[in-house]
């Protein structure tokens, strides 16, 4: 007979015993560890699932047992760390060894959990063997007779001689054997590793798989991969490199299959997902003399389906501000990666520009189309050719200038992190040659822009950035050159403090025109003074000349101040002030806000 009363009883009776033994509990939990310096006991606390457990807000009965039971493996793990092979680990709850509560009657209230090491003696290794190993493999220093026997230099002994026998071809190598002994009486572990190399295997076809409208002839295109040739781990992972980069690609995985083809060649599939097609960009910069710039973005990623990218932008300078008028650009860049080598990308642009500049005025036309080309992960280069038509007002009068520019830069990009650099250099160089058509003078521009960065302290929490440039005209008087390319000093990109381009050749009481040549020096010191906040002291020198060698007659100023970044985790927000410190080109108080560092 079924009784509904009875049932909702027996229920109740359930969920209580279910509420009591997962109820929220204040245990005190401790850990001794016996004869242990103080590094492997803070190991070991920093491992324990009991002591994390103890710092949590509320644990129940049932989480303490769980990690008390975890935790056996969880000490044992960090004591072959470091070499001890023959621990004593007890851990009791309210007096019983965790290891003998069923994981189904867990207490309904835990008072203590106690958690006792004796480490033993730390083992040394007898006997250090791996065979057989490649050519010119290098195993860790650490694994040899007599060393501490840490577990981690065994796994970095065979990762070694795994890596060995893959970097000479054999990719499917395998650790076909191990023995690993300790002898409790002496202390010492002996260890003999065998590896089975497996055949020499070359490169086979590369296949595609995924989600994604890339065609597969372009993702082999792109990826490179030589086949036919030995395999080589670092071609895999330039190969990954090169489809990554494009943009096109959310996800990116080389797969090497798990059968050796005819010819012991092996086949790699390109497990590909694509990014959304079409992306949008906004960003905004203020300072308190150069004002407000707002510019915006229109990007298309696999435009014909090859990774082609089509990217049309917008800016907005000057709004607001004390330079003149508002700038004003409209440009499109359409880039294909993989045209006629892996490494070498084929790019068509076109620029629109008006520039109301404090000293000028300058509409310009640009036209061309170039190559880029990948040498390293650190240095790339372009090259191309431009067709530029500009018309310009400055106080020289109104001039047209056409020319035709073979545009070409070199750069060399060792910073670990572009935007917040802490260690490395960057340097970046601009070769333009120009020649004129109709009446306009031929000649060259070349500019350079250098940086290095330096992480010091403890914590390396200071970080001294230094940048410098240089930039000259070479082959054309002052005034048969198109004003945008002559230089200015002044502003947030050369010297904060001072005006934006207030620094420019006075050729009398009243007309003022760029220089030929120009010269900057930027010094920074930062320092990190929470988990997000920095501190940053800095200085900038500009000079101006109006011939092209430095060494001629010229003017320079100066500027120092200080700013704050708030680390927002792809790049920190600055803002800085500063004021003049040399010259008669300003006064006054100026800041700067923007994304990333100044430099």
């Amino acid at each position: 007979m079924y009784d509904s009363s009875r049932q909702g009883w027996l229920y109740i009776a359930l969920l209580c015993g279910v509420l009591c033994a997962s109820s929220v509990t204040a245990a005190d939990i401790s850990l001794s560890v016996r004869g242990a310096d103080d590094g492997l006991k803070n190991a070991l606390r920093a491992a324990s699932l009991s002591v994390a457990a103890e710092a949590e807000e509320g644990p129940t009965a049932q989480d303490l047992l769980t990690a008390a039971r975890a935790d056996y493996a969880q000490l044992l793990g960090v004591l072959y760390a470091m070499g001890y092979y023959s621990p004593v680990i007890r851990i009791s709850v309210d007096g019983r060894e965790a290891a003998e509560i069923p994981p189904f009657s867990t207490p309904a209230r835990i008072r203590s959990v106690k958690l006792r090491v004796i480490p033993g003696p730390q083992f040394r290794f007898s006997q250090a063997k791996i065979a057989p190993l490649a050519p010119a493999t290098k195993i860790p220093d650490g694994f040899a007779s007599g060393k501490i026997a840490y577990s981690g230099t065994i796994r970095d002994a065979a990762d070694a001689g795994v890596e060995g026998w893959r970097d000479t071809g054999h990719a499917k190598v395998v650790i076909s054997g191990q023995d690993l002994v300790a002898d409790h009486n002496t202390n010492t572990l002996g260890a003999d590793i065998r590896l089975s190399p497996g055949p020499k295997l070359r490169f086979g076809r590369l296949t595609t798989s995924g989600k994604t409208r890339v065609r597969p002839e372009r993702v082999r295109a792109i990826a490179g991969l030589p086949e036919g040739e030995v395999f080589s781990p670092e071609e895999l992972r330039k190969s990954a490199t090169r489809l990554r980069r494009t943009g096109t690609f959310r996800s990116v995985a080389l797969i090497e299959s798990d059968v050796v083809g005819s010819g012991n060649t092996l086949d790699i599939d390109a497990a590909v997902v694509d990014q959304k097609r079409r992306r949008l960009g906004f960003g905004a910069e203020i300072s308190s003399l150069e004002g407000l710039t707002l510019s915006g973005f229109w990007l298309h990623r696999n435009l014909l389906g090859g990774a082609e990218r089509l990217r049309i932008g917008a800016e907005v300078a000057g709004i607001g501000g004390d330079t003149g008028g508002q700038d004003l650009s409209l440009s499109a860049r359409f880039d294909r990666p993989a045209t006629f080598s892996p490494d070498t990308g084929l790019y068509v642009l076109g620029t629109v520009e008006e520039r109301d500049e404090p000293e000028y005025f300058e509409r310009t036309t640009w036209l061309g189309a170039g190559l880029t080309h990948i040498f390293s992960d650190h240095l790339t280069g372009e090259i191309g050719i431009a067709l530029r038509h500009s018309q310009a007002e400055d106080d020289l009068g109104k001039r047209n200038f056409d020319h035709v520019f073979i545009p070409a830069n070199l750069t060399w990009d060792g910073r670990d992190v572009p935007l917040d650099a802490t260690k490395g250099a960057y340097l970046s160089v601009d070769a333009d040659p120009f020649v004129g058509i109709s009446d306009s003078t031929s000649g060259g521009r070349l500019y350079a822009d250098g940086r290095i960065y330096r992480a010091f302290g403890a914590d390396r929490k200071y970080v001294l950035a230094a940048r410098g440039q240089f930039g000259t005209v070479l082959g054309a008087d002052i005034d048969e050159i198109p004003p945008e390319l002559l230089f200015f000093s002044g502003g947030g990109g050369t010297v904060r403090g001072q005006p934006y381009q207030s620094l420019a050749i006075d050729l009398n009481e009243n007309d003022r025109i760029g220089g030929r040549s120009f010269a900057g020096l930027s010094v920074e010191l930062r320092a990190d003074i929470g988990r997000k906040i920095g501190l940053v002291g800095f200085y900038d020198t500009g000079f101006i000349g109006r011939d092209s060698a430095l060494g001629g007659k010229g003017e320079s100023h100066s500027g120092a101040g200080l700013g704050v970044r708030y680390d927002t985790g792809i790049g920190p927000i600055r803002l800085d002030v500063a004021l003049p410190v040399s010259g008669d080109t300003g006064e006054g108080l100026q800041f700067y806000v923007g994304i990333g560092q100044a430099f």
